[in-house]
């Protein structure tokens, strides 16, 4: 193998964008991660574990890693942040009784340090189903704007339904965008 077949393998691993799918459970985020696939999301069933999919998008290769939500499952999520790029935090926007451990559970997320550089979109899912809180709503119910998230990280929330995928290419486009800028230095 040439040096210049070495220099483009090279050039093409730097090319791969890890985005961690959390949320708690039953937020959506597998049905996001197919949607975005372009897989079916008529039958979805709870992640146990995690799923892993690669998406070729704007010359990058994505590798969403979807990791189970569940309570006895959270403690594992710091098994999957070496080297991660970006966050896809997933809220469903019905479930009001559950925000205050959304919001918990995510500024918890947001304090590990090797998740200190990751760009965070956080995804307000089911925007298509009534009683929806809007995305500004749950910003406010999330504490978004604390010093702690908008002072140290790059961030981004967006309304979205992962059944019809109104709103996530928007997400994609701006995670993909913003990790490539501060990352891919040389494109």
């Amino acid at each position: 193998m040439g040096f210049l077949a070495i220099l483009k393998k090279v050039k093409q691993k730097e090319q791969e964008i890890r985005l961690l799918i959390l949320g708690l459970d039953n937020a959506g985020k597998t049905t996001v991660m197919k949607r975005i696939c372009g897989e079916d999301v008529h039958e979805i069933s709870p992640t146990v574990g995690f799923n892993i999919k690669s998406l070729e998008y704007n010359g990058y290769v994505i590798n969403f890693w979807d990791v189970g939500g569940q309570k006895s499952i959270r403690t594992y999520w710091r098994n999957y942040f070496e080297q991660t790029d970006g966050i896809m935090w997933v809220v469903d926007s019905v479930d009001r009784f559950r925000l205050e451990e959304c919001r918990l559970q995510l500024h918890d997320l947001l304090k590990q340090e090797r998740l200190a550089g990751a760009s965070l979109l956080i995804l307000a899912n089911k925007q298509d189903l009534g009683g929806a809180l809007s995305f500004e709503q749950i910003a406010t119910a999330l504490d978004l704007h604390s010093d702690a998230i908008s002072t140290n990280r790059h961030w981004k929330i967006l309304g979205c339904s992962a059944i019809r995928g109104d709103g996530l290419q928007e997400g994609i486009s701006w995670l993909v965008n913003d990790i490539a800028s501060r990352i891919f230095l040389m494109n």
